[in-house]
C-alpha cells in the first residue's frame, strides 16, 4: 500500500487512479496522518435472496445455554 500526501494526490490524480485500477491501494495523508484510501472499484453483488439455505442450517435447542466450567475455562485462559 502506497501513501501520498494531498498535494501529490491532486497533482497526479489520473496517474494514481490508473494504479488503483490495476489493483493497488493508495492512502492519501495530510501531514502524515491517513485521511482516505483509494480502492479499486468492485461492482455490487447481485441482490440476496432470503431463505435460500432453508433446511440446510440447524441451531441446537441449547445454543444459548451456559457453558460447562471446563469449556468456559478453556475460552477464558
Amino acid at each position: 500500500m502506497t501513501t501520498v500526501n494531498i498535494h501529490e494526490a491532486k497533482t497526479h490524480l489520473s496517474r494514481l487512479l490508473k494504479r488503483v485500477a490495476a489493483g493497488e491501494e493508495i492512502v492519501i495523508a495530510s501531514a502524515g496522518k491517513p485521511m482516505a484510501r483509494l480502492l479499486p472499484f468492485r461492482p455490487p453483488r447481485g441482490k440476496r435472496v432470503w431463505g435460500t439455505a432453508k433446511g440446510e442450517i440447524r441451531i441446537a435447542d441449547d445454543f444459548d445455554a451456559p457453558l460447562s466450567g471446563d469449556l468456559l475455562d478453556a475460552f477464558e485462559s
